[in-house]
């Protein structure tokens, strides 16, 4: 599985079987400001939903072993998160099983990466999903999210790519406990889901940079057992400010 989460735009997961498509649509979508997570089939597809809270999934239709659409059937059990099935077949009486099955769209291979991204977003507005990052201002720390800056009162802190990251999925679920498994997997990939004492380092080294006293943290709340929460409150659009480095 592949994991590129450089934005705090919605995060997709990217369903196929095919790697150069996962490939190419992933580092497509993320230069258009969405964070993507990747599997390769149908059982890896349906672990992510269980451990990340998704925006979107493209699901392609013809996959080996389990089809898009018994996917699609597990996954409509669990999750809400629209569903672009990705299809080889331009039969109308395929779309409408898929739809009836409870696709929100479709889209036809070959497609175009512009009908692609627009097909995501107009998803994404029909279930209310934002699509515009916020500041999120804690004590004297403000994450410019769309812009990735990080300031302590006014003056920007450097924060290494991995801690950024970090601190991006924290903040833009602020006020939400983020389960131990849905951090590891969304940071650093699913085969980390289980590398506990991994994200503790981190946690720490990120509680070193902003939180006024580690040792007794005020930001970055644990949640013993459970995860992390970030306790601070988004504002109106992101103003000027200086930028951290990673």
């Amino acid at each position: 599985m592949g994991s590129g989460l450089k934005h705090a735009g919605p995060l997709v997961l990217a369903v196929d079987d095919e790697p150069g498509i996962l490939r190419m649509t992933r580092m497509d979508l993320e230069e258009r400001g969405f964070r993507v997570i990747t599997a390769p089939n149908g059982e890896e597809a349906l672990r992510v939903a269980e451990d990340v809270r998704l925006d979107v999934i493209l699901l392609d239709v013809m996959m080996p072993e389990m089809t898009g659409l018994e996917v699609m059937r597990r996954l409509r059990k669990t999750t809400a998160a629209p569903i672009i099935l990705v299809t080889a077949l331009d039969g109308d009486r395929d779309k409408v099983r898929g739809l009836d099955l409870g696709a929100d769209d479709y889209i036809v291979k070959p497609f175009s990466l512009d009908e692609l991204s627009a097909r995501i977003r107009a998803v994404l507005r029909r279930a209310g999903v934002p699509q515009s990052a916020q500041t999120v201002l804690a004590g004297d720390i403000a994450i410019d999210l769309e812009r990735r800056l990080v300031t302590r009162a006014g003056e920007p802190l450097s924060l290494t790519r991995t801690e950024w990251l970090l601190l991006q999925i924290l903040a833009s679920n602020h006020g939400k406990v983020m389960l131990n498994s849905e951090l590891l997997t969304n940071v650093w990939g699913l085969e980390y889901r289980d590398e506990i004492q991994y994200l503790r380092v981190w946690i720490s080294r990120l509680r070193a940079k902003i939180e006024p006293d580690p040792s007794s943290p005020s930001i970055v709340k644990t949640w013993t057992g459970v995860g992390y929460m970030f306790v601070g409150a988004p504002v109106g659009p992101p103003g000027d400010a200086g930028s951290s480095s990673f």
